[in-house]
């Protein structure tokens, strides 16, 4: 089937007519690329990358990506600085960022772009730069980004490699320590940059060739230039290589990049992209996401699909591939190491946001990339002291709390993911719950009960995260007959209980001397630090206790006390003081727009009240989520937005992400299938009469009725069949 995917607009030039599979036809990379009349967006990009890749090959419509546009690109700005290798997906503070390249006939190092000249798909991203009228195309292997430049046939071929572009130098202390240029030969170039930022000390290299020979080279840094010459050094390098007149042929150039050397970048090149056939690497793209996507197959509306399946996109854009292909990568410790043969060690682990929705929805999906995920946070454990908490290009960057490596690990194993060293992972879990790192003085931990704000800011966020990392811990030491480090970790993980408050009603905090810290108000939010809470509130956090729901709904008053507290959580507009960045996408109380609400709408099914969750979860899934640049409500932080969507479209939703429940919600699918391990599939098939019958009515799995508000990883994972029959109004199901 013949199908131009196109951005928000539609328009009818290019150079590559697509031939989208079945599920990537659905995908719209603009989805969540740039905000609407002042809100959110996702913060996503829709250049050219392979799942799980090393390289994010995307244009750049900020000289210096920052906070606010961190992949780099903003579907509401109208110029293009070029295009750059690697960036983050969704997040909201920018690196990486790497490797500049800018078309140019005259020397210019921007271009006007409209989006009716522009298109993405799974793999594939084209843009017209409208000042010089050169096309410009767009696609990757695993680790070689490739272009194509189409010329005017009357104007000269140009390329600039910017390595000084980078994110704001402004952040995180931002800054190119060294970098180099060489000019191997006529169509070959290789060099590095040595940068530091929001991740320390990272280290690109590359290899790139080009279709045409090199006519004549001009080298430069800041204001020393050079033409002709062979290599240059510098903090602000740049090169001009010119090609001549192409007379109506385009310019394909090809980078590779490694976190090694620039011989491994040319190895790299050589094994994945040896030719120069630019459509090949299009349909290889293509090929490989479709071999993705189609781990899930639904019947629904267009727009559904659209949005489902651009999500389920999101989710598989990392974390990243950061080994190269003789298994060689920068370890935690600036050495260079090395995984087997059938090994590949990843980096970009955004644990804060992943571990709640899109690493369980990768044990479903991705039971054997699991197991390299999780080989790659040990491995920072044993070379740097404990595990990830936020990993970027190999090193810990140490943003937001607790240690969520923790829960993806053990929900790994619990799993059964095979491959696995458990002994070690034990080890690496054990030990990263006692040594203190940035935020996790866990001497003071053990000494308190609790956190104490005047000690660790953050306190009541980090007591309560703590707290399940701990249970996770306990979960494992019973799996393994470890009785005294049980029972450890289980008192620990009880430690939220210290900071509840029965006259408030609300975890609020304390000082080391156990005196409540007053003022106190539940509405009032916190950042990153000098606050209780963590980009929210108490109101927002009162929640977060997935290990031991039942004890939260005990301390509440119990079930109806519960249920009438989350009335009001979805219900209440109040607001005192500003509002975090981060707050968006409000339901009440309720902010989808960041990830500690993530959970919430699925309480009420604790409480026995199903239909109130299937509600809210319906709510959300038609309200929040969209086919446009704005299209989340918040960041999609390396896919967890997207993830909370796929898993709530199908159904159900990780409530605990480690305990091997799926929390039944309400699913929007006519049918739904899961094409898991071993040849087996779990399908999803709802009954309804129109879209407004949201309320499940009766529920069977396998053919017999089933009443329990969750399902099993292990109901999934045998395959089978779930019947939903819905209705337009609220049933007994599930009370």
């Amino acid at each position: 089937m013949n199908r131009f995917i196109t951005g928000i607009c539609a328009f009818s030039l290019a150079f590559v007519t697509l031939q989208a599979g079945e599920t990537t036809k659905y995908v719209n990379p603009f989805i969540g690329t740039g905000a609407i009349n002042g809100g959110l967006s996702g913060n996503n990009y829709p250049g050219a990358t392979s799942p799980f890749g090393m390289i994010q090959l995307s244009p750049d419509t900020n000289e210096a990506p920052d906070w606010g546009d961190a992949s780099g690109y903003d579907y509401n700005k109208r110029t293009i600085y070029g295009f750059s290798h690697t960036r983050l997906s969704g997040t909201g503070a920018s690196d990486l960022i790497d490797i500049l390249i800018m078309p140019t006939s005259c020397g210019r190092t921007s271009s006007a772009f409209t989006h009716e000249e522009e298109k993405a798909a799974p793999g594939y991203y084209q843009v017209m730069l409208k000042d010089e009228n050169i096309n410009a195309e767009l696609t990757t292997t695993q680790r070689t980004g490739i272009h194509r430049y189409q010329y005017p046939a009357d104007k000269d071929a140009e390329i600039i490699l910017d390595l000084d572009h980078s994110a704001n130098k402004g952040s995180w202390g931002r800054r190119i320590i060294n970098s180099q240029i060489r000019i191997l030969n006529d169509h070959a170039v290789e060099g590095y940059r040595i940068i530091t930022g929001w991740a320390k000390l990272r280290k690109i290299y590359f290899y790139m060739e080009f279709s045409s020979p090199i006519l004549s080279t001009t080298l430069r840094d800041g204001g020393r230039m050079h033409d002709h010459t062979a290599v240059i050094n510098g903090t602000n390098l740049h090169g001009n290589f010119r090609f001549g007149k192409l007379k109506g042929k385009p310019l394909t150039c090809k980078v590779a990049l490694s976190s090694v050397s620039m011989e491994n970048a040319r190895q790299n090149m050589e094994q994945e992209a040896p030719h120069w056939d630019f459509e090949r690497y299009v349909s290889a793209a293509d090929a490989d996401w479709e071999q993705q996507l189609g781990k899930i197959e639904v019947k629904g509306t267009d727009l559904q699909k659209e949005i489902f399946y651009t999500a389920l996109y999101h989710t598989m854009i990392q974390p990243n591939t950061m080994s190269d292909v003789n298994g060689e990568y920068m370890a935690a410790d600036y050495t260079t190491r090395k995984v087997g043969s059938k090994e590949t060690h990843y980096t970009t682990f955004s644990l804060w946001d992943t571990f709640r929705g899109a690493h369980p929805l990768y044990t479903l999906l991705e039971p054997e990339r699991v197991t390299d995920f999780v080989k790659s946070m040990i491995r920072q454990y044993e070379y740097y002291g404990y595990l990830p908490i936020w990993q970027l290009w190999g090193q810990d960057n140490y943003c937001m709390i607790g240690n969520h490596s923790i829960p993806v690990i053990v929900d790994a194993i619990m799993k059964g993911i095979p491959g696995i060293d458990v002994e070690k992972a034990y080890e690496a879990v054990y030990n990263s719950s006692v040594t203190s790192h940035p935020n996790s003085p866990f001497e003071v931990w053990e000494k308190y009960g609790y956190m104490p704000e005047n000690i660790q800011t953050q306190s009541v966020s980090i007591t309560l995260e703590q707290a399940f990392d701990d249970w996770c811990v306990a979960q494992l030491a019973a799996k393994l007959n470890k009785d005294a480090d049980y029972q450890r970790f289980y008192k620990r993980s009880e430690y939220y209980r210290n900071l509840f408050n029965p006259v408030t009603r609300f975890f609020q905090s304390k000082n080391d001397k156990g005196e409540w810290i007053e003022p106190f108000d539940p509405y009032k939010y916190g950042a990153n630090g000098g606050y209780p809470f963590t980009e929210g509130n108490a109101w927002q956090y009162f929640w977060y206790v997935p290990h031991n729901v039942t004890g939260l709904i005990e301390l509440t008053g119990g079930a109806k006390a519960f249920e009438q507290k989350l009335d009001t959580f979805f219900t209440t507009h109040h607001q005192s003081g500003e509002l975090n960045d981060n707050a968006s996408g409000f339901v009440g109380q309720y902010a989808h727009g960041n990830e500690p609400s993530h959970h919430v709408a699925y309480l009420y099914n604790y409480a026995g009240q199903p239909w109130k969750t299937q509600k809210y979860v319906s709510h959300i899934v038609n309200n929040l989520y969209n086919n446009t640049s704005s299209g989340y409500a918040g960041n999609d932080d390396c896919g967890e937005m997207s993830a909370w969507y796929v898993f709530s479209a199908m159904g159900f939703y990780p409530v605990n992400p480690a305990d091997g429940r799926y929390i039944i919600g309400t699913p929007i699918f006519d049918e739904c299938t899961l094409k898991l391990a071993g040849n087996k599939e779990f399908r999803i098939q709802t009954i309804r009469k129109s879209p407004e019958d949201i309320y499940i009515q009766s529920v069977t799995l396998n053919g017999k009725k089933y009443k329990d508000f969750f399902i099993t990883h292990q109901d999934i994972t045998n395959g089978g069949t779930i019947i939903f029959k819905m209705g337009k109004k609220p049933s007994d199901w599930g009370k």
